[in-house]
């Protein structure tokens, strides 16, 4: 390993969500991941056995919260209690994405708050910081008392942008009202004016398009959003978009859940070309032609070794 890291006391371990990328964050680092296995008893309970000493380090654990987000989410929780017990200096939980976000507020009578949750649950089995990437409310970051890190996509999604020749004016547009911030920090970084679609949503991952807010007229019009779940939202629009006189329709998310009908919409839509993130490991059958995934891992690994050296992180938000 060239660029090797030397100081001992940082550990990165990886468990079982998405093991690709936490390979990766550890070759940006420069380090070993740490040896841990992961395994069942016989009814199903997860063990985990760390083997190696970590007294005193500084642990970074790679685990994003997707699908099984329980079992995901368990596996984490354990691995954490092993790790205070084990005596490690701090416990950081390194989570690109934040499962049980969505479910921020009580939008209606007798509903449960699950991200306010989550995060009781990650500190009192002992986490002492948090990194994460584009939390679907970043509110949420107020649901913990320990610091949190929270790391933006955009910087990576407007890259690949930037170098593109799309041979048309540029618009960038949010999917609903609630994205307009994201949107907005995508198009000053592509100077590019922005629209919203005006949209609402009668039940749970059932989405109905109403109208456009902004001029897409013979633009180029590119989507982003933080998750595309059922990819309901993301294809609506994008008809909507050429309906309403778009040159052509590009989209971009962080968290590719793509979950039941998702990849079978993308498809059949009219979206050119959907950029996504590694923060969620694509399986064989997502990998479909029109989905194109970029790398979190420079962006974490330069954030864990900015928490370990305790140098200023808020460099990587802008």
């Amino acid at each position: 390993m060239s660029n090797q890291y030397l100081d001992p006391n940082l550990k990165v371990f990886s468990l079982n969500s998405n093991r690709a990328l936490a390979a990766e964050i550890a070759q940006n680092i420069g380090v070993e991941l740490g040896k841990c296995s992961v395994s069942r008893f016989s009814d199903g309970e997860i063990q985990i056995n760390i083997e190696e000493s970590i007294r005193g380090c500084d642990v970074f654990v790679i685990q994003s919260t997707n699908t099984p987000i329980n079992e995901h989410l368990m596996e984490l929780l354990i691995m954490i209690d092993a790790l205070k017990r084990a005596s490690a200096k701090t416990i950081c939980v390194v989570m690109p994405y934040y499962g049980y976000a969505r479910q921020d507020r009580k939008a209606r009578a007798r509903e449960p708050i699950t991200a306010k949750l989550v995060a009781s649950l990650l500190e009192t089995a002992g986490a002492t910081r948090m990194i994460t990437l584009d939390l679907h409310a970043p509110q949420i970051q107020g649901f913990f008392d320990i610091p949190v890190d929270h790391l933006m996509a955009v910087t990576i999604l407007s890259e690949h942008f930037k170098n593109r020749d799309f041979g048309g004016d540029i618009c960038v547009v949010s999917p609903d009202h609630g994205g307009v911030t994201r949107a907005r920090k995508l198009a000053e970084r592509l100077k590019a004016p922005i629209a919203i679609i005006d949209k609402r949503r009668p039940r749970p991952n059932v989405a109905e398009v109403m109208n456009i807010v902004g001029n897409v007229d013979g633009k180029v019009c590119i989507l982003i959003d933080d998750i595309i779940d059922t990819a309901g939202t993301i294809t609506l629009a994008a008809n909507a978009l050429v309906e309403n006189g778009a040159k052509e329709v590009y989209a971009c998310c962080t968290h590719p859940v793509l979950s039941g009908p998702a990849i079978e919409r993308i498809d059949n839509s009219k979206i050119k070309e959907l950029v996504v993130t590694n923060s969620i490991a694509l399986q064989e059958e997502k990998q479909i032609e029109k989905i194109q995934s970029l790398s979190i891992a420079p962006l974490i690994a330069e954030a864990i070794i900015r928490v370990h050296e305790e140098q200023s992180v808020s460099i990587l938000f802008d």
